[in-house]
């Protein structure tokens, strides 16, 4: 019969300090670890005994699913010893681990409370869509991680596909959480690489356009006569600013204050990615600040006058609805602006971003600087818009077929 033990592995402690307890296997010389989906700090792991000490918080709890554990290994040990071809150890392991098999379910709401915790209120929104949406599918069953195959992927596409009516990108985006949560499993030794069914189902996406103004839209929108003061004038500003101004994202544009404009630059932490970036900002873009520039004016104010001075905005889930809420409004303004310039082109705000890259790229800005810019975690992002550079530069020669 196999020998039980289990085991704190320091060495592969994560960044909070937190390390994983293994089951280890011992048989004929010959050794395997199972992970059992739990951590805990050093300090409170008792070596000698094998426990964990009463400073952990559910000790009681933890120490009874441990004693557990190590029962159902030594009681299934026992039964495959006794069977008439006894069953090799790595037999033995996989047996044990069908049995000890993390719930995906619960791995997930613990990825939207650490969501939460960060103050990560955009993502955390899409992932609690993401969650329901399997939860409603799932019903009162549970999902453990060796039951995500790929035979249950294809059928949960299928589900959001016909029954939820899901477009291509949604059920991509939907499916994509499900994929990071089983690597980030496999990084925290709760599952094992042959576990993850992403290996052989393949994510489909289907190719978006990127609506972009061109010069001359975007000076109809600038030279569109439009009442002072008005939010249809604001709007505008906004969208225009952020044209000219690296394609600052409309989240973090309403957070601007003069505190992070130098009279040349304007400085900031970019609230999506957490990367700090600073832009100089070309005539136009210093010419909308003036429009906003007033006299006495605090460096904690905001530039743009959407988000409300004196309203304390520290509570993520607060500032988040504040943000969202103008968000839409400035994306139902910019609608109507368009109309009235006489621009064909169905944008919103995001088209700004794509507006400053396609510009930008146009006239000879280095791919690596507008990836900067925008904040892309990846150059390969930023050649989207190098493809649209390219295919303009096609159709601009196809005057010469005249």
């Amino acid at each position: 019969m196999a020998s039980v033990t289990i085991l704190l592995k320091k060495e592969k402690a994560n960044k909070a300090g937190e390390a994983p307890l293994y089951l280890r296997l011992i048989r004929d010389r010959k050794t395997q670890y199972i992970a059992l989906g739990l951590r805990i700090r050093p300090a409170d792991w008792n070596e000698e005994l094998r426990r964990v000490k009463k400073s952990h918080p559910n000790s009681t709890r933890v120490n009874l699913f441990l004693a557990q554990k190590a029962a159902e290994a030594e009681a299934l040990s026992l039964d495959l010893e006794m069977q008439p071809e006894p069953v090799a150890l790595k037999g033995l392991k996989k047996a044990l681990s069908a049995q000890s098999s993390e719930s995906f379910l619960q791995y997930f709401t613990r990825y939207l409370a650490a969501l939460e915790r960060a103050g990560k209120m955009g993502t955390l929104d899409k992932a609690s869509a993401v969650y329901s949406k399997l939860r409603t599918y799932l019903g009162t069953k549970d999902l453990l991680f060796d039951e995500m195959t790929v035979s249950f992927l294809r059928r949960y596409e299928r589900y959001l596909g016909d029954e939820r009516g899901n477009t291509v990108n949604t059920i991509h985006s939907n499916l994509k959480i499900f994929r990071k949560l089983v690597n980030d499993a496999i990084q925290e030794d709760l599952i094992t690489p042959a576990m993850n069914p992403f290996l052989k189902f393949k994510l489909r996406l289907e190719k978006t356009t990127k609506t972009y103004l061109s010069e001359e839209e975007l000076e109809k929108l600038w030279q569109l006569p439009l009442p002072e003061a008005s939010n249809l004038f604001h709007h505008r500003n906004l969208f225009v600013f952020a044209t000219y101004a690296g394609g600052i994202r409309i989240s973090d544009l309403l957070q601007l204050k003069w505190a992070n404009f130098s009279g040349s630059h304007v400085r900031l932490v970019m609230q999506k990615t957490g990367e700090p970036v600073s832009i100089k900002l070309p005539n136009r873009a210093l010419e909308i600040l003036q429009l906003y520039r007033q006299t006495g004016a605090n460096s904690s104010d905001f530039i743009f006058p959407f988000l409300k001075a004196g309203r304390d905005y520290t509570q993520p889930r607060v500032l988040f609805r504040a943000i969202a809420s103008a968000t839409a409004y400035a994306n139902k303004d910019l609608k109507l602006i368009a109309k009235r310039a006489e621009v064909e082109t169905l944008i919103s705000f995001h088209s700004s971003r794509h507006t400053f890259a396609t510009r930008a790229l146009t006239k000879g800005m280095p791919i690596e600087y507008v990836s900067k810019l925008l904040g892309h975690s990846s150059i390969k992002t930023t050649q989207i818009y190098a493809k649209i550079v390219n295919t303009k530069l096609d159709q601009a020669m196809d005057v010469f077929n005249d």
